[in-house]
């Protein structure tokens, strides 16, 4: 059985830092690439980072240089550091395999990030 679980967020300053950690199961990890993504108030899910089944990692431009995706292949987990962060990076964050921009898994449980002015 798929499960992708992501916990680590919560209310934090604009500014502040949050890490967020997914754990994944159900599917062979080390050979998919896996991306975080996220989800605001009325708008579309969007990816927002992914690193490759090799560690090459690529972020959207709004959190680029802010945001560090990383991967533990012996625990079968993904991270996300995000710093410096914004009102404007409040949503659920979920994590997926992802193909291209677009996740491949039934979405698992996500986590809410509020990011206060």
């Amino acid at each position: 059985q798929v499960q992708l679980v992501a916990s680590g967020g919560g209310l934090v300053q604009a500014g502040g830092s949050l890490s967020l950690s997914c754990s994944a199961s159900g599917f062979v990890f080390t050979v998919n690439d896996m991306g975080w993504y996220r989800q605001a108030p009325g708008k579309q899910r969007e990816m927002v980072a992914i690193i490759t089944s090799g560690g090459t990692t690529n972020y959207v431009d709004s959190v680029r240089g802010r945001f560090t995706i990383s991967r533990d292949n012996a625990k079968n987990a993904v991270y996300l550091q995000m710093n410096s962060l914004k009102p404007d990076d409040t949503a659920v964050y979920y994590c997926n395999v992802a193909v291209g921009r677009i996740g491949q898994l039934p979405w698992g449980q996500g986590t809410q990030v509020t990011v206060s002015s």
